[in-house]
């Protein structure tokens, strides 16, 4: 199981920066994406990076504001979020997907971790 972290309470404007690893596993060949749930909204597609980080790919509402980044060797993938909005606020989830190379399906990962809540005061 992947274990999220790093979550907080932060105002509008500030960054945050979230980290996912797993302690028993390694997914150091899978991609690796982040997902976020607000209340009462369907889970959504924030962003994802291939196994060896050569590629990554934003959901249009983060993207120029968030960053993905992997430490193979640490076993642990890193989301960088600056210049947060309120509409940023959720539950923020990571997840590995089954091959080395993924997208924003959630169907396409099947390891996830625990969440980390981010909320953005305005």
């Amino acid at each position: 199981q992947l274990q999220a972290s790093g979550g907080g309470f932060v105002q509008a404007g500030g960054s945050l920066r979230l980290s996912c690893t797993a302690p028993r596993r390694t997914f150091s060949n899978n991609a690796v994406g982040w997902f976020r749930q607000a209340p009462g909204k369907e889970r959504e597609f924030v962003a994802q990076i291939s196994w060896n980080g050569g590629s990554s790919s934003y959901a249009d509402s983060v993207k120029g504001r968030f960053t993905i980044s992997r430490d193979r060797a640490e076993n642990t993938v890193y989301l960088q979020m600056d210049n947060l909005r309120s509409e940023d606020t959720a539950t923020y989830f990571c997840a590995a997907a089954r091959s080395a190379y993924s997208g924003p399906n959630s169907g396409s990962y099947n390891y996830w971790g625990q969440g980390t809540q981010v909320t953005v005061s305005s």
